[in-house]
C-alpha cells in the first residue's frame, strides 16, 4: 500500500493531505487566524466553581472562559488530598497552570487539564506524574518492556516526571530515546521559567506548526513521501527532522511544480464532496450524513443498486460497501462524539456480524479512538469517536443565513399567510388604510397571482389598500410589512 502525506502552505492557512492509494483519507487544516489550541499551556485564574458538576471555569484570557473537571486535575494531587469535592482543589481568583486537551467546539470553550503533557516524536513528557506508560498500540510484550525499562532508568536518574513512550519508539534504539528525554526535560526547564515570572491569564507555550506536528504525530514507516510547497516550510521541517528524526529526512520533498500540490490526487474535489449530505456508493447506493450538535447521523440506501441474485444478497454487499466508505469519511470529514448509523436491515445474523467486523477493520486506521456497539433492536449502529478539533465543516463553513442551520425553508405559500394574519394584526391595531409590504420575488409573485383572490377580498374586508414591493436582498422567509 503506498502512503503519502501533501502539504499545501499559503499565509492564512496550512493544509495536510494524507493520501492512501491514491485516495485521500484524512484532513487536517489549521487558519493563523483560528489555530488550533490543543498542547497550549496557559496561566489561568479560575472564575466561578461549580461543586453541582464538580468542574470549574478558568479565565486564560480567550473569549470564553474555559471548561476544567474534577477528573482533569492532576492525579498526584488527587492522590495527595483523596476528595472527590472540587472546592476542596479549587477556588475563584485562584491562579493555576493548565493545558488545553480540547479546543473550543461550537458554543463550548476550550477543556483544560492541569496534568501538563509535552509530546516529542518518540514520548511524552508529564512533569507532574511519577509513572510511566507504553502506548497501547505497541503489543509485543519484550518491546513493552524494554521501552518501560529505558523510561524507568531515566527517570531514577534524573528524579523527574513520567513518561509515556509514543507508538514512534517501538524499536526506535535507547540513545535517541535517551536524547529525546533529555530535549524534553530542557525543554520543561524553559517552560518553568516562564510559568515563575508569567502572570494570570497569560500565554506560557504552544505547540509546534501543524507542518511540523505533521512529522512528529503522522509519519510512520510506511510513508513514502511527504511532499510541501512551500520552500520556508520544507527547510523548517528539514532542520526540525535532522535534530530529532534524522530517518525522515529522505521522504521530505519539496514540490515545485506548476500544478497544485493537492491537484495531484483530486484534494479539492475530495473537500467539496466531504461537504456534501450525500456520499455516492460505488454500487449505486448511497450515504446520507447529517451532523447536528447532539450527533451525527449516517443512513445509507440501496439507491438504484438492484444487482445480486436476491434483496438480501443486495443489501449485504450495499452495507459492507457502506461500512468502508463511513470510515473514510469520519476521518475525512473529522465527525467526532456520538455517532448513529442506520445500516440497510439485515434478516442474516451472519451478515450482520460480517457489516460490523468489517467497518471495525476499517477504523483501526483511525488514529482517533472510536468505541463500536453491537446493531440494536432496531438496527441502528451507535458509535463514538474521540472529538479534539472541529469537524472539516465547522472550520470551512458558517450556518446558513437564511435558514439559520436548519437546512430548509418555509414555502412561498406559508410565507404568505404570515404576511395575510400579519396585516390583518396591523390593521385592526392601528387603524390604518394603507400598508406596504416588502417580501421577496417569489412571495411577492405568488401574492400577486396565486393568491390574488385571497388577497381582493382580505382588502374588502378590511377596508384598506395593500401595496408591494420586492426586495432582491430579501431571503424567501423575510418580509415587512409597513404602515403608509
Amino acid at each position: 500500500m503506498s502512503e503519502e502525506i501533501l502539504i499545501n502552505v499559503t499565509p492564512p492557512e496550512t493544509r495536510v493531505a494524507v493520501i492512501e492509494n491514491g485516495v485521500v483519507q484524512e484532513l487536517i487544516i489549521e487558519r493563523s487566524r483560528e489555530r488550533g489550541l490543543v498542547g497550549n499551556i496557559y496561566k489561568g485564574e479560575v472564575c466561578r466553581v461549580l461543586p453541582g458538576m464538580q468542574a470549574a471555569f478558568v479565565d486564560i484570557g480567550l473569549d470564553r472562559a474555559a471548561f476544567l473537571h474534577l477528573s482533569d486535575l492532576c492525579s498526584k494531587e488527587l492522590e495527595k488530598k483523596g476528595s472527590e469535592n472540587i472546592e476542596h482543589y479549587l477556588h475563584e481568583g485562584q491562579a493555576i497552570i493548565v493545558q488545553v486537551v480540547k479546543d473550543p467546539l461550537g458554543s463550548k470553550g476550550a477543556r483544560l487539564t492541569t496534568e501538563i503533557a509535552i509530546p516529542s516524536r518518540y514520548q511524552v513528557y508529564m512533569p507532574f506524574s511519577q509513572t510511566s506508560g507504553v502506548s497501547q498500540r505497541i503489543e509485543c510484550d519484550a518491546e513493552r518492556a524494554r521501552l518501560r525499562a529505558c523510561l524507568d532508568g531515566f527517570r531514577k536518574e534524573h528524579g523527574c516526571g513520567g513518561f509515556i513512550a509514543r507508538t514512534a519508539a517501538e524499536c526506535a534504539e535507547e540513545s535517541v530515546l535517551l536524547a529525546d528525554m533529555a530535549f524534553l526535560l530542557k525543554l520543561w526547564e524553559a517552560i518553568s521559567e516562564k510559568i515563575a515570572t508569567a502572570k494570570p491569564k497569560e500565554f506560557i507555550h504552544n505547540d509546534l506548526p501543524l507542518s511540523v506536528r505533521t512529522l512528529r504525530d503522522l509519519y510512520k514507516e510506511s510513508i513514502d513521501r511527504v511532499r510541501v510547497d512551500s520552500r520556508e516550510t520544507y527547510l523548517r521541517m528539514v532542520e526540525f527532522a535532522e535534530m530529532f528524526v534524522p530517518e525522515i529526512v529522505p521522504v521530505l520533498e519539496h514540490y515545485s511544480g506548476e500544478c497544485p500540490v493537492f491537484d495531484i490526487y483530486s484534494v479539492e474535489d475530495e473537500i467539496k464532496k466531504a461537504l456534501e449530505r450525500k456520499v455516492k456508493l460505488k454500487s449505486g447506493g448511497h450515504l446520507v450524513f447529517d451532523q447536528t450538535e447532539a450527533m451525527t447521523t449516517v443512513d445509507v440506501n440501496t439507491g438504484g443498486y438492484v444487482g445480486g441474485r436476491n434483496l438480501e444478497e443486495t443489501i449485504f454487499k450495499t452495507n459492507l460497501e457502506a461500512a468502508q466508505t463511513i470510515a473514510r469519511q469520519l476521518r475525512l470529514r473529522n465527525l467526532g462524539g456520538i455517532i448513529i448509523i442506520d445500516f440497510i436491515d439485515m434478516k442474516s445474523e451472519d451478515h450482520k456480524k460480517q457489516v460490523l467486523q468489517a467497518l471495525e477493520r476499517h477504523l483501526e486506521k483511525d488514529r482517533a479512538k472510536t468505541k463500536i456497539t453491537e446493531v440494536s433492536a432496531l438496527g441502528l449502529v451507535e458509535m463514538t469517536r474521540k472529538r479534539t478539533r472541529e469537524s472539516l465543516e465547522h472550520i470551512l463553513c458558517e450556518p446558513c443565513s437564511a435558514c439559520g442551520g436548519r437546512g430548509v425553508l418555509k414555502t412561498a405559500e406559508t410565507v404568505c399567510l404570515e404576511i395575510f394574519r400579519e396585516i390583518i394584526r396591523e390593521v385592526r391595531q392601528y387603524k390604518v388604510q394603507t400598508l406596504l409590504v416588502l417580501a421577496s420575488n417569489a412571495v411577492v409573485e405568488m401574492l400577486l397571482d396565486e393568491e390574488a383572490n385571497m388577497l381582493a377580498e382580505l382588502e374588502t374586508f378590511l377596508g384598506v389598500q395593500i401595496k408591494f414591493r420586492a426586495e432582491a436582498q430579501y431571503n424567501q422567509e423575510q418580509y415587512d410589512v409597513v404602515l403608509l
